[in-house]
């Protein structure tokens, strides 16, 4: 039995390898799926990939207000009341220690994980069925620290964690579940970015250096992300709010 039937859905980031494995799981669970990503060509390349009448774009700015109201407004007004709301958008910034790290490319970051999840609370929350999910998308370094220079990432990730565990204590007198989603290492271009930047920054082979690091000796398949990502989002996690959902293939033991 599909466990995301009629459900309505919303995946910020959604042009993005973990957004796209995960929209594609969504619909081949019965979900319609609202895709919201920075650019149109982005979006219009992945909704050729889904080649789904269940599934729609909406180009945004997550970090805007306006934006987030209007992606809201365009899934409420294409399927009705959003019961999955899967807070996906991220970027890297760069790789540096604290004392070199540039302001701006600091403000950017913490710009488009918590204030873009934030704002897809606040927006989002009072379009939703009861009983729906909200999934924020964390990381590994939402649970540890991190030397290898991604002081803005650690630090938005860290604070994604408490908008959840805020946020998840409002919603479930609507029985909604917030939870985050915490991915160790994948396999895909977003990671890569950052391990070369481990690499120019240490002098080390940054892939190399967290396979080590990782129990399973591999990066994760965004696959397999996804199929968490689904367990959040459906029923099957009914009892399930406030809580980290670790991904990471054991790293974070």
């Amino acid at each position: 039995m599909a466990q995301l039937t009629d459900k309505v859905c919303i995946i910020t980031g959604g042009a993005g390898s973990l957004g796209l494995a995960s929209a594609r799981l969504f619909l081949a669970e019965g979900a319609k799926v609202m895709l919201v990503d920075l650019r149109a060509a982005d979006l219009a390349r992945a909704l050729t990939a889904l080649d789904s009448r269940n599934a729609a774009s909406c180009v945004a700015d997550v970090t805007r207000a306006e934006d987030v109201q209007a992606y809201v407004a365009a899934t409420e007004a294409k399927w009705g009341k959003i019961d999955v709301l899967f807070s996906n958008a991220g970027n890297a910034g760069v790789v540096a220690g604290v004392e070199d790290y540039p302001e701006d490319a600091f403000d950017a970051v913490i710009a488009v994980h918590v204030r873009g999840a934030f704002l897809a609370c606040k927006y989002g929350l009072p379009r939703m069925n009861d009983g729906g999910s909200i999934v924020i998308t964390s990381s590994i370094v939402g649970v540890r620290g991190d030397g290898g220079g991604s002081v803005a990432y650690v630090t938005a990730k860290h604070a994604q964690v408490g908008l959840m565990r805020s946020v998840s204590k409002n919603a479930a007198r609507r029985n909604i579940r917030v939870n985050t989603l915490h991915p160790g290492p994948i396999d895909n271009e977003f990671q890569i970015n950052i391990e070369q930047g481990i690499g120019a920054l240490t002098g080390l082979d940054g892939t190399a250096l967290l396979n080590d690091a990782i129990p399973l000796h591999r990066h994760a398949r965004v696959e397999e992300i996804a199929r968490a990502a689904l367990f959040l989002a459906s029923d099957q996690s009914s009892f399930t709010t406030g809580s980290i959902l670790m991904a990471d293939g054991g790293m974070s033991t």
